[in-house]
């Protein structure tokens, strides 16, 4: 089966990110409605990996996209270098963590458009008892945060930690982790990715 070509003028992907975060897809969500691993569309978005035309054409549909729209989009890679509070771009955790059932009291708010960039930033708020999920999850990725205010319990792997304004963290995201707020307050944290999986 041929493949796709990855080069610079027809960039497959930073076209599929554009696409998924566009329509607030997590990279699981994408591959557990293409049946792709969600490991294959990480590689395909950082062109590591050049997809067949078939497993493309199972990607889009899954969007739903068809091939031709796919390679005649146009999208503007010149982005803005500021933005205002309201120019953050919500990427709606209770789709995103749909698949365990959680996310109700998360906002995940964007700076930019993460598609075709190495690192993604979120300003990221739980409310009291607000929590990713009893089931941990993974993703391709890296992390690192600081809570702004309030307290984050972060589980990575077997650990778990209960962190307070000006503590951090940093680990590899591929090691299942939940995020929960045990306080009767708002906890605000700021966090970066690197590369972008949400």
């Amino acid at each position: 089966m041929p493949e796709i070509s990855t080069k610079r003028d027809i960039n497959v992907g930073e076209r599929l990110r554009y696409l998924r975060t566009s329509r607030k897809l997590s990279q699981r969500a994408l591959a557990r409605k293409s049946g792709v691993t969600n490991g294959l569309i990480s590689q395909i978005e950082q062109n590591h990996s050049s997809p067949s035309v078939a497993t493309l054409k199972r990607v889009l549909d899954a969007i739903p996209l068809s091939m031709a729209e796919f390679f005649a989009l146009e999208f503007d890679e010149a982005q803005p270098i500021f933005f205002s509070p309201a120019e953050l771009t919500e990427l709606g955790p209770v789709a995103l963590f749909h698949d365990i059932g959680a996310g109700s009291g998360i906002s995940l708010r964007q700076v930019g458009n993460s598609a075709g960039h190495a690192i993604q930033m979120l300003h990221e708020r739980y409310a009291p008892n607000a929590d990713t999920g009893v089931e941990k999850y993974s993703h391709e990725s890296e992390e690192a945060g600081i809570v702004i205010s309030g307290r984050i319990e972060i589980t990575v792997g077997d650990e778990t930690r209960e962190l307070g304004p000006g503590c951090a963290y940093r680990f590899d995201s591929r090691i299942p982790h939940r995020f929960r707020n045990p306080g009767t307050e708002v906890c605000e944290l700021i966090s970066a990715c690197t590369p972008p999986s949400f």
